[in-house]
């Protein structure tokens, strides 16, 4: 009786395991080949920012990374995360690169990295999109939008994507000013990633 039960059990754990290998790719899982792969180059890309002051503060940084991925073919299903090396900063001004550097600004000896991680990418327009998202500096975590344009020929596998973010640096714990330089609140941060298809599919944009 017993020796009935396992030999129907294994029957049926046959049966399962014939029935999931015939399901088609998708349904089990994307792979590798079914989603684009996209590579940002830091080299021929830059990350700038700009404070308004009665001494102009704006300036890049050296060191950072950027990847983008997908989870579908669909542009909307793409996730944009960067991190910024904080002691990176390039002002072209010694002083005022100390400045940021320190615990009233950027605080990169304790926390060394500015990152952005999207959570949701909206299509607004044939080549633009909101790209929803986690930005964290000095350890503090906000939500923030960055406006994107991607610029290039569809289906090529070569863009350039450019945006725009704009934060309050109060917000983020950023309260002090520069000696004998008056410093407004916002700071207004311009995105320029030059990105190449590796594999995979096109995107598919919205009409």
């Amino acid at each position: 009786m017993n020796a009935s039960r396992t030999n129907h059990s294994l029957l049926f754990v046959l049966l399962c395991l014939i029935g999931f290998a015939m399901l088609p790719a998708r349904s089990r899982a994307q792979t590798s080949a079914e989603v684009p792969v996209f590579k940002v180059t830091p080299v021929k890309s830059t990350i700038k920012f700009a404070v308004k002051a009665s001494v102009p503060i704006e300036g890049t940084f050296d060191k950072w990374d950027a990847t983008l991925t997908f989870t579908s073919a669909h542009a909307e299903d793409g996730v944009l995360d960067v991190k910024i090396q904080a002691a990176s900063v390039d002002t072209g001004s010694g002083m005022k690169d100390g400045k940021l550097k320190s615990k009233d600004f950027f605080d990169a000896e304790h926390d060394p990295e500015i990152t952005f991680k999207s959570t949701k990418v909206v299509q607004t327009g044939p080549n633009t999109f909101n790209i929803l998202g986690k930005f964290t500096i000095r350890g503090v975590s906000k939500d923030e939008t960055l406006n994107l344009t991607v610029a290039g020929q569809r289906g090529s596998g070569h863009g350039e994507i450019t945006g725009t973010m704009a934060f309050d640096r109060k917000d983020y714990g950023m309260n002090s000013g520069i000696p004998f330089i008056k410093i407004a609140d916002r700071v207004e941060v311009t995105v320029d990633l030059i990105a190449d298809k590796v594999s995979g599919p096109p995107l598919v944009f919205k009409q």
